[in-house]
């Protein structure tokens, strides 16, 4: 069948929509969705940029919402018409996704980053096999095959555009601190990079009743917003002295729970050092391959701290997002307050205003 995708040819190069094929034949387990929206997430930009070593031109894409057109054999639970969130993919056989933990499955990067799918990609143009399955999925499309295990049926009435960031920004964000941090009522947290992943880290601190929340970005509009979403204080990223600063907000012996989103070896540094004895601080960035990030070991093994690289929230997406949902129905989690939309051919432009800190969240609509 013939599709409108948007394609990542080179790293200096913008999207290109492009009509190509995507194939009619779906494999056991697997599903035809018709994107309505897809929100634009920086692990999108980091493939394109090569910071991650996955082969272009490829179609990106992977916080998809859309609706069902056609099932493969061997599914269950799902039919033509349903509507649906795609999230990550994972095998469901290996020894992670059998302990519950499919962001940390053995196949997670062959399976989302690089493609891997039984038949290829599923989609050719010009007579070539054109990469694509990023994510179990390749959203920036009008349609994508995807899997039943990474797509997540919701009510109709839900409005698709508006969830379609649960997929992965949102549930990374609010995932790290409600199921890995685990702050108890009244804990203290920072969080360092305030984007759509550091917002819904914000939101998912005050849903665990944190009593200090500490919103830490380099950029004015963001802190204003995070403010307006649950942060109780504010600090430039640029303050001489950042973890000691943040540390003073914890009743000066330093923060119980720390979350950082932006990679940069500093900001990690001081979302370590700014925590209190036996503090623990969540990591989800995806920087640069090669990246270090310089922590002192006095203030690592002297404070008894932990220090944990989450993968997706670690969230089991079909558990997860109807938890999410629930607060998103209580108004207890404003995503209108972080996402713009775009449409489709404005791709370039919305991963522009992204970068520049136009808009938090970018989310096209395809139709």
């Amino acid at each position: 069948m013939k599709i409108t995708a948007a394609v990542a040819l080179a790293p200096e190069s913008p999207f290109e929509l492009i009509s190509c094929d995507l194939s009619d034949e779906l494999a056991p387990g697997q599903v035809l969705v018709r994107i309505e929206a897809c929100g634009i997430c920086h692990t999108d930009l980091a493939v394109k940029l090569q910071h991650m070593p996955v082969p272009l031109p490829k179609v990106l894409g992977h916080e998809g919402a859309g609706v069902i057109e056609r099932v493969g054999p061997d599914v269950a639970g799902l039919a033509e018409g349903d509507h649906v969130l795609m999230s990550f993919g994972s095998c469901g056989a290996c020894g992670q996704c059998q302990l519950g933990a499919p962001g940390y499955c053995d196949e997670f990067g062959m399976i989302n980053l690089f493609g891997q799918r039984r038949g290829g990609s599923g989609l050719r143009y010009r007579g070539a096999e054109l990469g694509g399955s990023f994510f179990a999925q390749s959203a920036f499309a009008s349609h994508a095959i995807a899997t039943a295990r990474n797509v997540v049926k919701i009510d109709k009435e839900l409005p698709l555009e508006l969830l379609a960031p649960l997929g992965c920004g949102i549930q990374t964000g609010a995932g790290a601190v409600l199921n890995v941090l685990a702050p108890r009522a009244g804990a203290s947290i920072a969080v360092f990079g305030v984007g759509a992943v550091g917002m819904a880290g914000v939101m998912g601190a005050r849903l665990a009743g944190c009593g200090t929340i500490i919103a830490v970005d380099v950029r004015t509009e963001r802190l204003t917003r995070a403010l307006d979403l649950g942060a109780t204080h504010t600090i430039d990223g640029r303050t001489p002295e950042l973890a000691r600063a943040v540390a003073a907000l914890g009743k000066g012996r330093g923060v119980d729970h720390s979350l950082d989103t932006t990679g940069v070896p500093e900001a990690v540094a001081a979302s370590i050092a700014c925590l209190r004895q036996r503090g623990s601080s969540a990591q989800v960035a995806a920087p640069p391959r090669g990246t270090r990030f310089p922590v002192e070991a006095s203030i690592l093994v002297g404070g008894g701290l932990t220090v944990r690289g989450v993968v997706e929230g670690d969230a089991v997406p079909s558990l997860f997002l109807p938890r999410l949902i629930d607060f998103f129905r209580q108004g207890q989690l404003p995503l209108d307050r972080i996402v713009s939309f775009y449409p489709f051919e404005a791709i370039n432009r919305a991963i522009e205003d992204m970068e520049t800190g136009a808009t938090i969240k970018p989310v096209l609509r395809m139709n």
